[in-house]
């Protein structure tokens, strides 16, 4: 495979080129490229005598750790598959994760969801896919796990093979991982680093979830770029300003909130940020950090992605001043603009985005179906409209599939939907997604009672959070004799407009 380059290899080429720079930082670990090379061909080993073949799938369940991207290094070694879980979901949604992945090894931190969820599969002992799983406890159970595997070479691992799945595009309810390649991955950071001019020496906080692809793709592509990685659990904006100080970070994982809460963490002046480039956010934020020029930057990050196209499929930082605000196409990829039929819409018309090139997807994980439909025409198919303008740029309009957007969390109603009416009392529900001064948008459910049901407010919102994330609960609800429909599904533009929806991504 003359012309394969995996994760993997650019693990061992960085060990070989790179033996002082510092890889990873997590807490008191400290690992140069030569190390963390060691550790993923140890790990990688561990995990081939338990099972982890090429294609088999490794889930990690837990918050951010340097064991993530560990454990993404050893799969790609072994031609096998991470997913990197949302954590901060239910017992239930983890258990569909469980069973729809069929995992060989599952890597846990202790919480209250996942301890649940372990002592359910494994007391007594479970028949199906997601009990056979051997369930590997982080720290010292990881520890040695690494520990136990033996240095030995691999065989080379064809770079168009997936390595890592990330949950996203709850289409009818229920989600679906997404599969990116070696080579997609790596022809996105290649992207990413150029518009961000990402340098040697570039060092990346990770503080945002690296179950997120914003923070996956610019871990990647500090690691392409053989820069260093600081890992931190979640985000806490007091420790974010620590180690932007202790490691002199260049980037955080950090959007309008967490930018003012990192801000008002460091009013005094306690911790200097000067190494972070960053957007220009406010007159305290700009005064604090140094205040970065790269188009990127210059943009203020703006551009159109989503995980099946490895982050970022357009950059506005490639087409500063342009009339479309989600900027021009990476150089890697293609876009049209379709319209159902699978025709190409001339520019100022609305159509769906679709698009094909190095830094997409390999598909959904057992979803022949959903792929077969995804890539119609020969093009993947987003589900999001947009615009193609006169000068050539893009424009976002809205998602085709109807999304909240709650801070930095995507929240699809097919899925509260479907929480909602596991409910005993509820006939029928719909949810829209309310301007909310903080957030942006909240959450609201439209519920029809059976006949002779009762429930209150705090009944419906109780019983959606303990079935799906906190997040997604939600904020408002309201009871409606009858759901509107359009056809079989809910009538959301009426919907809309009797209860005040508003503020959609896009609008």
């Amino acid at each position: 495979m003359l012309h394969s380059l995996s994760l993997s290899d650019v693990l061992a080429e960085h060990a070989r080129s790179r033996p002082q720079v510092t890889a990873v930082v997590d807490g008191d670990v400290r690992l140069t490229y030569p190390d963390l090379d060691t550790r993923v061909t140890r790990l990688a080993d561990a995990l081939s005598t338990r099972g982890v073949t090429p294609g088999a799938r490794v889930l990690w369940l837990g918050q951010n750790s340097h064991a993530v991207l560990e454990l993404l290094l050893a799969c790609s070694r072994l031609g096998a598959v991470l997913c990197p879980a949302n954590w901060r979901q239910s017992e239930d949604e983890l258990r569909f994760v469980l069973d729809d992945l069929t995992p060989a090894v599952v890597v846990w931190e202790p919480s209250d969801t996942t301890s649940a969820l372990h002592a359910g599969l494994t007391t007594p002992p479970a028949t199906s896919g997601a009990g056979t799983a051997l369930w590997v406890q982080a720290g010292a159970g990881y520890e040695a796990l690494v520990a136990g595997g033996t240095v030995r070479d691999f065989p080379q691992v064809d770079d168009a093979e997936p390595t890592l799945a990330l949950y996203t595009a709850a289409f009818d309810g229920r989600p679906n991982a997404a599969l990116l390649s070696s080579a997609a991955l790596l022809a996105h950071s290649t992207s990413l680093l150029v518009v961000r001019q990402m340098e040697p020496g570039f060092t990346f906080l990770d503080n945002g979830p690296l179950f997120h692809v914003g923070t996956m793709m610019f871990c990647l592509a500090t690691f392409q770029i053989g820069g260093t990685n600081v890992f931190t659990p979640a985000f806490d904006a007091e420790e974010v300003c620590r180690l932007i100080d202790a490691e002199r970070v260049t980037q955080a994982f950090l959007f309008g909130q967490m930018i003012d809460a990192v801000a008002a963490a460091n009013a005094g002046g306690k911790y200097d940020l000067s190494s972070l480039r960053f957007v220009s956010h406010s007159k305290e934020w700009d005064e604090m950090i140094t205040v970065d020029d790269s188009p990127w930057c210059r943009s203020k990050m703006g551009g159109y992605g989503q995980t099946e196209v490895g982050g970022m499929l357009t950059f506005l930082g490639l087409a500063p001043g342009a009339a479309g605000f989600a900027g021009r196409p990476s150089p890697l990829v293609q876009v049209r603009i379709l319209a159902p039929e699978g025709t190409e819409v001339p520019p100022g018309e609305v159509g769906e985005i679709c698009a094909r090139g190095k830094t997409l997807f390999s598909g959904y994980f057992a979803r022949p179906d959903l792929n077969a439909v995804k890539s119609a025409y020969g093009w993947h198919h987003t589900g999001d409209l947009g615009r193609r303008e006169p000068d050539g740029t893009i424009t976002f309009v809205g998602p085709g599939l109807r999304m909240i957007k709650s801070g930095a969390e995507n929240i699809y109603p097919a899925e509260v939907e479907r929480a909602l009416k596991t409910h005993p009392a509820v006939a029928d529900a719909a949810v829209i997604g309310v301007p909310d001064p903080t957030w942006r948008q909240a959450v609201k459910a439209l519920v029809a009672l059976a006949p002779g049901a009762e429930a209150t407010a705090d009944d419906l919102v109780d019983h959606v959070k303990a079935r799906l994330a906190s997040y997604k609960k939600p904020k408002h609800v309201t009871f409606v004799d009858a759901i509107p429909k359009r056809g079989f599904s809910p009538d959301y533009d009426a919907l809309d407009a009797a209860h005040g929806g508003g503020g959609y991504p896009g609008g």
